[in-house]
């Protein structure tokens, strides 16, 4: 056992897993995946007026072996799903996922057949950003809530998250039709 009070002003000490998870908090690398309008509330969130690079995520990375954090903005369709989910098998681990905007979400206002209602059915989520499109706030919010997840956490356990599914099926059932119409003729005079 050390005795604290002996031990000169310039140590520290500390666990191992506090260090390592403040510094993975503190170094997240994005790879922004925008598609609509929510990524045009990310670009505002890196310029200078919110100032995203006090929180360690200034570095947008466009290559997916560079990055640990997936930002998703906007909405996704079923021919780019496989692309998504390639980008993100490429990434470095430890790897988190923000879901950005309704749209990534929840589909949004898009409930069609072409458009995934929501990602999380294909890769694991680990924050949603509420919005349509989300304020560069609140992804600034969302960005500090995966930092307290990191922080508290750490690295999940093996098996913790969801294995991605590589078949794109829909998971919602169309609503009924209405009933047609039918027209009668009336005989001319």
């Amino acid at each position: 056992m050390i005795d604290t009070q002996q031990l000169s002003d310039n140590v520290l000490t500390t666990q191992l897993k506090k260090v390592v998870n403040w510094s993975r908090r503190s170094s997240l690398w994005p790879m922004p995946f925008a598609t609509a309008c929510c990524g045009i509330e990310l670009m505002a969130t890196a310029s200078s007026r919110y100032d995203l690079a006090r929180f360690g995520a200034e570095a947008m990375r466009f290559s997916p072996r560079q990055s640990d954090l997936m930002i998703v903005a906007g909405r996704v369709t079923t021919k780019m799903m496989p692309v998504l989910q390639h980008v993100y098998q490429q990434m470095t681990e430890p790897k988190w996922v923000i879901s950005m905007g309704a749209c990534a979400s929840t589909g949004g206002v898009f409930d069609a057949y072409a458009t995934i209602q929501g990602i999380d059915q294909f890769m694991p989520v680990d924050v949603y950003v509420p919005g349509c499109p989300p304020r560069p706030e609140t992804l600034i919010e969302g960005i500090m809530a995966l930092q307290r997840i990191i922080d508290t956490e750490g690295l999940p356990p093996a098996g913790q998250r969801r294995p991605l599914q590589l078949a794109i099926e829909p998971s919602y059932k169309p609503a009924a039709q209405p009933v047609p119409l039918t027209v009668r003729r009336q005989s001319s005079y």
